[in-house]
């Protein structure tokens, strides 16, 4: 049985303020419900499973390249996609609280047609299901009329498919090639919940990969299986990963497949991440209404063709919060009192830990400080994250670094400056070795290698 429950996420929520890994947006205004703002913890541990994406889905590979589209574009773009037309959810209205409610996450027991259903917060009588679009409308210029209305991107997708003839006369690519993305998207969502899974501002990490036609089906079980295995190798081990393939039922009109990465919240099993055989639906439809050729060439065959798009679009907030809950976890290890009282551990994968090392003198004196602050600078400039701590008893500086996520604590002491050792502490086994003061960062880079 899953260890996710309502409490449980409410410790994480706790953790999450407490150690500034996420923060309600204007909270000292009364907040903007849909909005977050990520700490010091926070941004670090997003980059790092931001560039580990980037580094293993792009600069590992010959095949993928980067892009970096403008939040804004022409919204001409957004009606050849459909989001103009029809990016919409079934929206009712409390008539007593004036709560707003999407109609189709009510449950079984809501009729869209029933006069009279009740509202799931006061018991007031809801409206009639209206739809509403999820765009946030913004106007580009001095003038606020329908000639300037544009629209904040809902996806990171639409840029690369606009962008897809500039990247091929740019470069020396050709089919079988992608298009990698890592950037802001923005849904005016008419219920935000569950924490930061569904917010009104999020970013996307998403590659569109163009193929031939009669590769597609191969590529998209390859960036299937590769996907899932990519959070399993960061840390998502337990039972609560899962891949689902969906039903015939469940596929957009112009899918030939797609799959959730989906994991077990406290809140419900919800999507991480979705991989999708799009066919050639976004070049053909943007092709159509920009009088543009997007077709590829292939000087070989001679043969002209629009590709077809396998498309991995995965979410980095909703990734960051899966990676914060499993790795979550608290034992009896006695604190420095001897109190017996639990250790909380974020026990994140070494590759995405917000800091990789802590570095303590044991005590304020006797050169200590001194030796620690020049190893704490020398792993910095190796390139890996350092956190400086001198303050307090050394058990209460491990727990913190503990509730950080922090894999490895260095301790400088009284043998250190008589023999050039330190004593390094494993957060999660808890056992502690001396190795040599100038092994450190080879130790710690051996060990995060090691676990990639």
């Amino acid at each position: 049985m899953s260890k996710q429950t309502k409490p449980f996420m409410d410790k994480v929520v706790a953790l999450c303020r407490r150690r500034g890994f996420i923060f309600q947006s204007s909270e000292i205004y009364g907040g903007i419900n849909g909005f977050w703002d990520y700490g010091p913890l926070g941004v670090e541990l997003k980059r790092n499973i931001k560039g580990a994406w980037w580094e293993d889905n792009v600069l590992r590979r010959e095949d993928i390249v980067g892009l970096d589209s403008s939040i804004i574009m022409n919204p001409k773009v957004w009606e050849a996609s459909g989001h103009v037309g029809g990016f919409s959810d079934p929206m009712v209205t409390c008539k007593s609280c004036k709560r707003h409610f999407r109609a189709d996450q009510l449950g079984e027991g809501y009729d869209a047609a029933a006069p009279a259903n009740q509202c799931p917060e006061c018991k007031g009588e809801l409206t009639e299901a209206r739809q509403f679009n999820l765009m946030f409308k913004t106007f580009v210029g001095a003038m606020e009329d329908s000639s300037s209305v544009a629209y904040l991107r809902p996806e990171t997708a639409q840029g690369i498919f606009a962008n897809f003839q500039n990247v091929l006369d740019s470069t020396r690519l050709k089919p079988p090639f992608g298009i990698a993305q890592i950037g802001k998207s923005f849904r005016n969502e008419v219920n935000p919940r569950n924490f930061t899974f569904r917010s009104r501002e999020f970013e996307q990490m998403e590659i569109e990969f163009f193929c031939h036609p009669n590769d597609a089906a191969a590529w998209y079980q390859s960036w299937r299986d590769t996907r899932y295995q990519w959070y399993v190798n960061h840390g998502l081990k337990s039972e609560r990963l899962t891949l689902r393939d969906h039903a015939d039922d469940e596929l957009a009109h112009y899918a030939k497949g797609c799959a959730d990465v989906e994991y077990e919240f406290p809140f419900g099993v919800s999507e991480l991440e979705g991989i999708a055989n799009r066919a050639d639906y976004d070049l053909k439809q943007h092709q159509e209404h920009s009088g543009k050729a997007l077709q590829y060439f292939d000087d070989q065959t001679r043969e002209r063709y629009l590709p077809y798009v396998i498309e991995p679009s995965g979410g980095v907030d909703r990734a960051m919060l899966a990676f914060l809950c499993e790795a979550y976890s608290e034992d009896e290890v006695p604190d420095d009192k001897g109190t017996g009282q639990a250790r909380v551990v974020m026990r994140f994968h070494p590759r995405l830990a917000p800091f990789k090392v802590a570095v303590f003198p044991l005590i304020k004196k006797a050169g200590m400080p001194e030796a620690a602050r020049a190893i704490h600078e020398k792993c910095i400039k190796a390139g890996i994250a350092s956190f400086y701590d001198e303050k307090g008893a050394i058990g209460r500086r491990y727990r913190r670094q503990d509730e950080a996520g922090t894999p490895f604590c260095v301790t400088i002491d009284g043998q250190s400056i008589e023999d050039q050792t330190v004593t390094i502490r494993d957060r999660d086994s808890l056992q502690q070795e001396r190795i040599a003061m100038d092994g450190i960062c080879d130790f710690v880079r051996d060990k995060i290698e090691i676990t990639n």
